[in-house]
């Protein structure tokens, strides 16, 4: 029999990463504590893989859903496995005939430094047309989810009153954006100065609301909508629908994208004590699920590059430096740390 033990085996890896795991499910606010940071090794690609660097990661409030063990539209994250979510990387190698090293992609592989990947849901994007980034934000899944909810569920016409709240997020801010384009009079809820001055200042919304402020949101929304809200695109829920609902008009529109006042809520929070108004008014409450229309992903595309490129769409973006402060900027998230997307930024050691 051959004597082996002198032989010198071949490295199965040249490459290490980081990533961030789900270390156990969170009761109510997230914590740091609730996740872990990983070291691990990756291969070179065999043929038909790629070797992919990310650049940037996006952090989204949907992703806490994703934390509970419970049925949804998108399965749970598991406890121990890697997290996902959208991300922007290079091709740093490729054995794979579709993609090139130096090519950048797009894809739901967040959550990590590096990764080896057969290719399969990652698309080329150009960062010559606009800035990597976009590509998380106005140019990617928020975006569409701003044009979608907008503008197939609501329908603006001019002259109409569009109600936002947590308008200068990711999605809010550019829901304003596209509804003043559309000419309509828009009025957006946030929770910081420095928000409400982006909001008027620099996104030209007609009245902006700090909502921590104010002493009775649904008064404030009486001197703020003078003629009554047609479209209310809710990102918050709670009291703020509570308040829209009160200053709907007759026929009004309510889009229902997300509601974040509740994703850390430990019991489920009373609804609102006004849902009757749904029926008084007649009004359509519709909620949607982005990822159901992406075959408006072509016109969206057209359509918001070419208002980007005009200067009609700001697109702010909030930037956290390194995996490890991945869970910090998803965190933040929920104390409205961010003005507009919020991001990480990546900037793996060298291996």
């Amino acid at each position: 029999m051959p004597d082996h033990s002198s032989r010198q085996e071949t490295p199965v890896y040249k490459h290490t990463s980081r990533e961030i795991r789900l270390k156990r499910r969170p009761v109510g606010v997230p914590t740091e504590s609730d996740f872990e940071l990983v070291d691990v090794a990756l291969h070179d690609p065999a043929p038909g893989e790629i070797l992919v660097q990310n650049l940037y990661m996006s952090v989204d409030p949907y992703m806490r859903g994703r934390m509970i063990e419970r049925k949804s539209y998108v399965e749970p994250f598991e406890v121990g496995s890697v997290l996902s979510g959208g991300a922007v990387g290079e091709v740093m190698a490729s054995a794979h005939d579709g993609f090139l090293p130096g090519d950048h992609v797009l894809s739901m592989n967040g959550w990590r430094e590096s990764y080896v990947s057969d290719g399969s849901g990652h698309q080329k994007i150009d960062g010559t047309i606009a800035p990597l980034s976009s590509y998380l934000g106005a140019l990617g899944m928020p975006g569409l989810t701003a044009y979608v909810g907008l503008l197939d569920i609501g329908t603006p016409e001019p002259e109409q009153t569009v109600f936002v709240s947590g308008a200068a997020g990711a999605v809010g801010s550019l829901v304003c954006q596209i509804a003043k384009l559309k000419g309509c009079t828009v009025v957006g809820s946030v929770g910081t100065a420095e928000k409400l001055q982006w909001l008027t200042e620099e996104a030209g919304v007609d009245v902006a609301l700090n909502y921590k402020e104010v002493e009775n949101l649904r008064r404030s929304l009486v001197e703020a909508c003078p003629n009554g809200i047609d479209i209310y695109f809710d990102n918050v829920g709670g009291e703020h629908l509570e308040a829209a609902l009160w200053r709907m008009n007759d026929h009004g529109t309510i889009i229902a994208c997300g509601s974040i006042s509740n994703y850390n809520a430990t019991e489920p929070p009373p609804g609102p004590r006004n849902l009757f108004q749904v029926v008084t008014k007649r009004l359509m409450w519709k909620g949607f699920i982005v990822t159901d229309h992406y075959d408006r992903f072509p016109d969206f595309a057209r359509d918001m590059g070419s208002w980007i490129a005009a200067g009609n769409i700001k697109h702010p973006e909030t930037l956290h430096d390194g995996i490890e402060n991945a869970p910090k900027a998803f965190i933040g998230l929920f104390k409205g740390d961010n003005l507009g997307k919020m991001l990480v930024r990546l900037t793996p050691d060298d291996n």
